[in-house]
């Protein structure tokens, strides 16, 4: 009897959870079958991605599907679509000549290009025979093959062009190589420049320094990113890349010198380098910090080898922005592609924007004088966002993006910065310019919210003329779309699809015809294994009145009488919404984490997406902590009132990056609500995060004192404010080197938590940057362990991951 009390006793001091019975037990299975390695097998081409050709409205594509392969050729004026080359005709002359057996549905083509005169294509293949006996790597054959004749030649006197280095940005002419060399800018020309891609530390190339007075942190380039100490004392005689715009005659380039010497530093150690921990070192302003980085223009002649200054002051601290002309779709193929202005010879285009992000100005330089004309002022409240302009005629008008009336619209304005005519209006909201026809005066653009019963954030291909007249839908469908138009403005691809939809592609032309249908997704093996579309809903926002927009993805054994836990996977924004509108790969946070045994919810919040109003994208200024936590809850809530399979008393909530800061918020906020929560590399201190999305999205007050002197104010909650609040069950997460949101902003969640006696749970990745690299399904499985203990109370977890190891291969190696 004694011996009976004791074994009561015993089990009643046992945690808690030892007592539960699963719902259900999790289905690591079901998860396991869709890893990302499987599903390279299982999805393969989801888009069509067109080079266009340089002489007429043809391009060619490759498409994989379970039957391998092809590649296609395409007029779009005919239409007709056929093969570039007979895939079981190439591989037997291919076998017959580099005598390794190839077959039509394994054509190990590589590095495809289309000859300059659009007749040919010249390709590599890589065989199985040793290049020699002392060098290692494999013998490699080039081809030639005529899409006329459909004939192959063998290359045998071929010499592979050596890849572009990533130091070396080459003028519109090809004559100029400029690179960044001791903080400071160099050039050489296209003779030593041969002689660097043949070996780069050869002792007689001839290179020559255009300035002397750059150093470090003030600097012409040269910047590296995710350099150690140790890498950083390595590399220091290295050529280094320096992003600058040229003018097209070459003539001219311009640059943007960032003096960072004042801004403090901060670092991160990588413990396990070898064979010591190393040291990183780097600048990073962070949000109210009066130490800023200063933007100065840099004008280059190239024909003198001067520079000047260009005074571009107005704001103090403010950023400067070069714009790029946009890219030529023809020139794609091309390494030496330059980095070309937006403009031409004489002037180019650029904007510059105070520190609280409530002012732009749209400048013009002129090349000649070196001097800047205010051509638009814009100006709000809240920060602007803006885009580049749209050139016209060269310049003779402009379209400019602004916000102004609440909506994203394009306005007209002459070279003179004179408002001629809004282009659009309405409730939708534009996005980006897809090209300008100067001769028909007519401007395609993508944008999303204007068509009737769609989903608002489904984009689509419009063209309307510069008056506003002709406003006309070019690609019809409940999709979203993603567009490729060609450089004349003729024809483009559309490539279209739901969460709940097999992506399909087609070719349209600018009048809205559709002139050909490309490609369905050959999804046959993911279906295969089980996969179900995920479902689409609706909700309202705690306000009762604005619609957020979401996705459900279910278990796919769902069984409607079971009970199931309820995960949101969140961003929370301003930038965008962790919320896909096209069909996209089984993700680890959604689909995949749903198998597990639960329901999985994605939906927006007020303050999120930009593509809506800007009322509903700035929602969240000035509260940048809590401001989407309502709307996240709420969604929740509506879901488990129409849905009787969802329980609504067992709520997860986990997010990356913003998401992780939100989903630790919301276990502070709600803690009665939201039980579980895995919050990964969050900026749990916006404090201590980066200027530029804190600044932006919470606001920055600009002072300005009775001597005309400007000072910024800032201040922002944070989530160990509120850590005594924790009820549930937190894991923290972040990778130990994470130079995007500092492990700082982890540790310092944690150490409000320890001091309120918190119990919470914490993963280190080591070596690892913000997305978990070579980590990231190891992550998944704790992800997966933690929600399976908590929300389904399923503690039956070995040590080893099973799932990992069996898809390991024992080779011994």
């Amino acid at each position: 009897m004694k011996l009976l009390l004791l074994g009561v006793a015993f089990i009643s001091i046992l945690p808690a959870y030892s007592q539960q019975t699963p719902v259900a037990k999790a289905n690591y299975k079901l998860a396991a079958r869709f890893s990302p390695k499987r599903q390279d097998k299982m999805v393969f081409s989801t888009t069509v991605t067109p080079h266009w050709l340089k002489k007429d409205n043809r391009f060619w594509y490759e498409y994989e599907t379970t039957e391998g392969k092809n590649w296609y050729i395409v007029n779009a004026a005919i239409p007709e679509k056929k093969f570039l080359f007979d895939n079981v005709k190439l591989a037997t002359e291919l076998t017959k000549i580099i005598k390794d057996p190839f077959d039509a549905q394994h054509l190990p083509i590589d590095s495809l290009q289309v000859s300059k005169d659009e007749k040919s294509i010249r390709f590599e293949v890589r065989s199985s025979v040793d290049t020699s006996a002392t060098k290692k790597g494999k013998k490699v054959f080039y081809f030639r093959y005529s899409i006329d004749s459909n004939t192959l030649t063998v290359l045998n006197d071929f010499t592979k062009p050596k890849h572009k280095p990533s130091w070396a940005s080459i003028s519109p002419d090809g004559k100029t190589i400029l690179f960044s060399k001791h903080f400071n800018l160099y050039y050489m020309d296209r003779a030593n420049y041969e002689k660097a891609l043949k070996k780069e530390e050869d002792s007689t190339i001839v290179e020559t320094a255009l300035t002397t007075d750059g150093v470090e942190f003030n600097a012409y380039g040269g910047s590296m990113e995710n350099e150690n100490n140790v890498e950083k004392e390595k590399n220091k005689n290295k050529r280094k890349p320096v992003r600058v715009y040229w003018s097209p005659d070459s003539k001219h380039f311009a640059y943007v010198r960032t003096d960072s010497r004042n801004v403090k530093d901060f670092w991160v150690i990588n413990s396990i380098a070898d064979p010591r921990p190393t040291l990183e070192t780097y600048k990073y302003q962070m949000p109210g910090e009066k130490e800023a980085p200063q933007d100065a223009l840099c004008l280059f002649d190239m024909t003198t080898h001067t520079q000047q200054k260009v005074n571009v002051a107005a704001f103090k601290d403010q950023d400067v922005t070069l714009w790029s002309a946009p890219i030529i779709k023809e020139e794609r193929e091309e390494e030496e592609r330059p980095n070309r202005w937006l403009g031409n010879n004489s002037r180019f285009y650029m904007a510059r924007q105070s520190r609280d992000l409530k002012k732009v100005d749209v400048l013009l330089v002129d090349v000649a004088k070196a001097s800047v004309t205010t051509l638009i002022e814009e100006r709000s409240n809240t920060y602007i966002d803006f885009q580049r302009l749209g050139l016209v005629n060269d310049g003779k008008e402009l379209v400019f993006w602004s916000e102004r009336d609440g909506w994203g619209h394009f306005y007209l304005y002459d070279e003179k910065g004179t408002l001629k005519n809004q282009i659009t209006s309405g409730p939708f909201h534009c996005n980006d310019i897809e090209g300008i026809d100067d001769a028909s005066r007519t401007i395609y653009f993508t944008a999303n919210g204007k068509e009737k019963n769609e989903d608002p954030y489904y984009r689509h291909m419009y063209r309307v003329n510069l008056d506003g007249s002709g406003f006309k839908l070019l690609n019809d469908g409940n999709f979203e779309h993603a567009v490729n138009l060609n450089d004349n403005n003729a024809f483009f691809i559309d490539n279209y699809s739901r969460v709940n939809t097999i992506p399909a592609s087609a070719l349209y032309s600018v009048a809205g015809k559709k002139v050909l249908d490309l490609e369905t997704a050959d999804l046959r093996s993911l279906f295969g294994a089980g996969y179900k579309f995920p479902e689409i809903f609706t909700v309202k926002a705690d306000d009762g009145i604005t619609d957020l927009y979401g996705v459900m993805y279910k278990p796919y054994d769902f069984d409607s009488t079971r009970k199931y836990p309820i995960v949101e996977y969140v961003y929370p924004g301003p930038q965008t919404e962790a919320v896909n509108k096209a069909f996209a790969r089984v993700a680890d946070r959604t689909d995949r984490l749903a198998q597990i045994g639960f329901i999985v919810v994605t939906v927006g919040n007020r303050g999120g997406n930009p593509g809506r109003s800007k009322w509903y994208h700035n929602y969240g200024y000035g509260n940048l902590r809590d401001y989407g936590l309502a709307d996240k809850k709420t969604a929740a809530e509506q879901l488990a009132n129409r849905h009787s399979y969802i329980d609504i008393d067992k709520v997860g909530i986990h997010g990356h990056s913003g998401g992780g800061f939100m989903s630790t918020a919301a276990m502070l906020v709600y803690p009665d609500f939201f039980k579980v929560a895995v919050s990964s590399s969050g900026n749990h201190d916006n404090s201590i995060y980066n200027r530029w999305w804190s600044e932006k999205h919470h606001g920055l007050k600009e002072i300005i004192g009775d001597k005309g002197d400007t000072s910024f104010v800032y201040s922002i909650e944070k989530n160990a404010d509120l850590a005594k609040q924790l009820k549930g069950h937190l894991m923290i997460t972040t990778g130990d080197i994470d130079n995007n949101v500092n492990p700082a902003n982890s540790i310092r969640v944690m150490n409000a938590l320890i001091k309120a006696n918190k119990r919470f749970d914490v993963m280190l990745l080591p070596g690892q940057r913000h997305a978990y690299g070579n980590m990231q399904e190891w992550f998944f499985w704790g992800l997966a362990d933690y929600y399976s203990r908590w929300l389904l109370g399923d503690f039956s977890q070995p040590v080893d991951i099973e799932e990992m190891n069996r898809d390991m291969p024992l080779t011994g190696k």
